[in-house]
């Protein structure tokens, strides 16, 4: 809902304002957190949303690479040269599609599963202690 369909004039409190500012603070701190967890495995923050985007994909272990852009937001041409270091990298193989042999999936490798893995099982932690934050800061803002 953009804030053009807001038709009302509502009045937010100081604490609503408060909680606003600390629920975006806390989006940040975990944002700074899941960049360093992939650094400390040796990936970009960019190339660790890749191995997520195709291990969570809805209903499959594989993606192309236009889904894979369109997952991360960016260009097609900057998804291939990114698939091309996970390549590199042995964390994502190509295949070719046995149906048609012009499509390619690219799937993780069991060592970006592995990899993957670890960073999911920290963030699963940070995200518990989220939860709990973000919580109490919507007993704050006023949900009408």
């Amino acid at each position: 809902m953009g804030m053009e369909a807001q038709t009302s004039k509502q009045e937010i409190t100081k604490a609503e304002y408060e909680a606003l500012a600390e629920f975006r603070r806390q989006l940040r701190l975990f944002l700074r957190f899941s960049e360093d967890a992939a650094k400390q495995v040796g990936l970009s923050p960019q190339q660790h949303q890749a191995l997520l985007a195709i291990k969570g994909f809805p209903q499959r272990e594989y993606v192309t690479v236009g889904e894979i852009a369109e997952q991360l937001q960016i260009r097609h041409h900057s998804a291939v040269g990114l698939v091309n270091r996970l390549v590199q990298q042995n964390l994502v193989q190509r295949e070719t599609a046995s149906d048609d042999r012009r499509r390619v999936y690219v799937r993780l490798t069991p060592h970006g599963s592995e990899i993957l893995r670890q960073l999911a099982s920290v963030h699963k932690q940070e995200l518990k202690q989220l939860a709990s934050v973000v919580a109490r800061l919507m007993q704050t803002i006023d949900m009408e």
